[in-house]
């Protein structure tokens, strides 16, 4: 049984459901990063997601990067694989261990970064500026709490896994 909003207001339809409501602002917004992404510079998002962690964090494994940008291990294997091919990250294999693969930024890989940021920065602070400081900071302590919160009911939460082999989803 899911928890009532705050607001003690039950949703009575998916309008009034937080989850599809921030979808629809992905969906819309996203939308501009994803044009800007696959348009201007020839990737796609999760790519875009994994050229940003790696600026973010350095030289990574795998599994690493995986857990930090929230994503599974074969849905980052198959970007990386991509950006490998588009020398955008570079893939090394320390003391010749095929079991062990750090991953990171080629300097192709960095100048799209440096390119693509600053816009996706400013999509960001355009969407943001129409709360103010004021209800920016309040919001984003909000998500922070929200992400903690999701963070708690993840590790709580009894649902079963999706076996996506046998065409579930």
């Amino acid at each position: 049984m899911c928890p009532a909003p705050v607001s003690g207001r039950s949703p009575r339809s998916l309008d009034d459901l937080l989850l599809y409501r921030l979808s629809r602002l992905l969906a819309v917004a996203g939308g501009m990063v994803t044009r800007l992404c696959e348009g201007r510079f020839g990737i796609t998002r999760r790519e875009w997601r994994l050229i940003a962690m790696l600026a973010r964090h350095g030289e990574l494994g795998s599994s690493q990067l995986a857990e930090h940008a929230q994503l599974d291990r074969a849905r980052t294997s198959k970007a990386v694989s991509s950006l490998v091919a588009k020398q955008l990250v570079s893939r090394t294999q320390p003391g010749g261990d095929r079991r062990h693969v750090l991953l990171c930024l080629t300097p192709a890989g960095q100048a799209l970064y440096d390119a693509l940021f600053p816009l996706v920065s400013e999509i960001n602070m355009e969407l943001l500026g129409v709360l103010g400081p004021e209800r920016e900071q309040a919001f984003d302590a909000m998500m922070r709490e929200m992400q903690e919160r999701a963070g708690q009911m993840v590790a709580q939460a009894a649902l079963p896994k999706v076996d996506r082999r046998r065409g579930n989803r």
